[in-house]
């Protein structure tokens, strides 16, 4: 309370925004007067309706939901005063701090994606660990689409040209759109967004930034940040920022690669690693359980109708969970590095994921190898597209692989579960009533 405080009266704030990241990354909350948001601290006030967290992608609430209360309580927005930061983009000085949040009795609100994240580090720090976490975001750059029915596009450069062809790693094509980077730069500094390279990617004005490794939580917190940081800095360009996981056909799709380790909580070696620098038996049994449970998870990874269409061969994505050194057609990659690095790279998760569901997704599954003492299977050598594909195919089938993990539920929670399907399944039900441009031109005049 004391720390906030200080902060907007320091900055002169004048107002702050609340935000609740919900089951889809979206950032719902409240925005209130700076002297009212310090007085409804002193008096726990700041309140939202439960069923925020099973309200769907497109803002509707599912006839059937039985998680939340049939009253559609109250539950309490507790801020975490680590996470206030500026708001850089409006004139007005204007504050953001996410926030918790917790029932009338003080318990947490376990079907909020923050405290799941929150109730797996749980796990690891009774057993002496910390997970650290990097995450790879990429995204697209796309012209305004004001008409849905309409393909996406690369915007034009600063050369007058929509980009084509493959400009990976090209240092000119990300100068096309440097106004936009640099306001991003800008936008994450000045909120202590953590943020290391940026590079282009495979696709037409494809962009993939890397975070600094750190504690998940954290991260978690600036990769929802940085997700509306982008949005808002391309916007102000007349340009969208997406990060569907395959927004463009003939494009690849965009990931969120999830670099993680394990370190004693204590001394901050690497645990991964034995004394003599080989891999240790933790870090074995950490790739087992990714291997085994990540298909089960695959709604926190892949949560959108649209998240399945990236999961192709020979697209930069992987179809199933094996792993190998230094190989990028696997699902799970070794990358090489010094004994104090070593880690392993999630490369299932993407873009679209909402960041503190697919980190939970990994370390749980990860946790698990590591207490049931799982062996992987050996490390591939060559593509991995080559062998089956063993990742759901679709959202339904993912859903229904979901519900049937018990390791998955006790580590998560069964209500959570619950919450999950219940909006993803919604959602999957909405899809399946649109008719799509592709049934039109090719069933309607020929079957």
């Amino acid at each position: 309370m004391g720390f906030m405080e200080d902060f907007i009266k320091k900055n002169r704030i004048t107002e702050v925004e609340c935000l609740v990241p919900d089951m889809s990354g979206i950032a719902r909350g409240k925005i209130v007067p700076a002297e009212k948001f310090l007085r409804i601290l002193r008096d726990r006030g700041l309140r939202l309706p439960e069923a925020i967290f099973v309200q769907t992608v497109t803002g509707e609430f599912p006839d059937d939901e039985d998680i939340t209360s049939d009253e559609n309580s109250d539950i309490y927005m507790i801020p975490d005063e680590r996470t206030i930061r500026f708001v850089p983009w409006y004139n007005e000085p204007t504050a953001q701090v996410i926030t918790d949040c917790v029932y009338a009795d003080g318990r947490p609100v376990d079907v909020s994606p923050r405290h799941v994240l929150k109730r797996v580090l749980a796990l690891y720090e009774e057993r002496g660990w910390k997970p650290l976490v990097a995450p790879e975001l990429e995204f697209f750059l796309v012209q305004v689409n004001k008409d849905p029915d309409y393909p996406l596009v690369p915007p034009v450069g600063r050369n007058g040209r929509m980009e084509s062809g493959r400009q990976a790693f090209g240092i000119d094509a990300v100068n096309e759109f440097d106004p936009i980077f640099e306001a991003v730069y800008d936008f994450c500094e000045k909120q202590d967004i953590d943020i290391d390279t940026l590079t282009h990617e495979a696709g037409a004005a494809q962009i993939e930034i890397n975070f600094n490794h750190g504690d998940a939580l954290e991260l978690a917190d600036q990769a929802f940040l940085f997700k509306r940081t982008a949005r808002e800095a391309a916007i102000r360009h007349q340009i969208y920022a997406t990060f569907m996981a395959k927004p463009m056909q003939g494009e690849p799709g965009s990931a969120m690669h999830i670099h993680q380790s394990v370190v004693d909580a204590v001394s901050g070696r690497n645990l991964f690693s034995n004394p003599d620098g080989t891999d240790s038996d933790l870090f074995m049994a950490h790739i087992a359980g990714l291997q085994k449970y990540l298909p089960y998870a695959m709604p926190m990874l892949a949560p959108n109708v649209n998240s399945y269409r990236r999961l192709v061969p020979n697209s930069d994505a992987p179809i199933n969970v094996h792993w190998g050194r230094d190989n990028r057609t696997t699902g799970l990659r070794v990358p090489v590095s010094q004994p104090d690095a070593r880690r392993v790279e999630n490369r299932v998760a993407g873009a679209d994921a909402n960041p503190y569901l697919a980190i939970a997704a990994s370390l749980a599954c990860g946790y698990i190898g590591m207490t049931q003492g799982l062996e992987p299977n050996d490390p591939i050598k060559g593509s991995a597209y080559r062998l089956a594909f063993t990742l759901a195919r679709h959202q339904s089938e993912a859903l229904t692989k979901f519900n049937a993990c018990k390791p998955l539920k006790e580590i998560l929670g069964e209500r959570f579960i619950d919450a999950v399907t219940c909006v993803k399944q919604a959602e999957y039900e909405a899809y399946n009533r649109v008719i799509s441009s592709w049934e039109r031109e090719n069933l309607l005049l020929n079957v």
